[in-house]
């Protein structure tokens, strides 16, 4: 069985874990139907990541990549992740749509911050449409 994956962040085609994104991407450009608040949080020595919070309605379509994921890649992402974990995502169903032609609405799974996480007063910049190279900058490679 394999599971739509909309990826926003690190995990998009050439950001810092790609390496760890081995599914088939499915071509085009889509971004989020609703808008949701996509920061970049930086924690308490660790790098700036960016977060999509699981409020939707409020900051920007966000723009990613979809890919096709298999059970034991998507069980991978999932521990990368933290899902589960107290500072970890939340995996849930969006809805997308492509950006460009043909048009397209998808159910996809992404992974989600809850807002409670926001509100311990991380530094955080934006919201922001997309997670782009310049602000992947400040991102380091997890080889965990």
């Amino acid at each position: 069985m394999t599971t739509l994956r909309f990826v926003y962040g690190t995990l998009k085609q050439g950001f810092p874990n790609f390496a760890r994104n081995t599914g088939r991407r499915i071509g085009g450009a889509y971004r989020t139907q609703q808008p949701y608040p996509l920061y970049v949080v930086q924690l308490p020595n660790e790098d700036r990541a960016p977060w999509l919070m699981d409020q939707p309605g409020a900051g920007h379509q966000v723009l990613g990549e979809v890919f096709e994921v298999d059970a034991a890649l998507l069980a991978a992402m999932d521990a990368f992740e933290e899902v589960g974990l107290p500072g970890g995502y939340v995996r849930s169903q969006i809805t997308i749509e492509a950006v460009d032609a043909p048009p397209a609405v998808l159910r996809v799974q992404a992974y989600l911050k809850p807002p409670a996480q926001l509100a311990l007063g991380h530094l955080r910049e934006g919201p922001f449409a997309a997670y782009t190279a310049a602000l992947a900058a400040g991102y380091r490679i997890d080889l965990g």
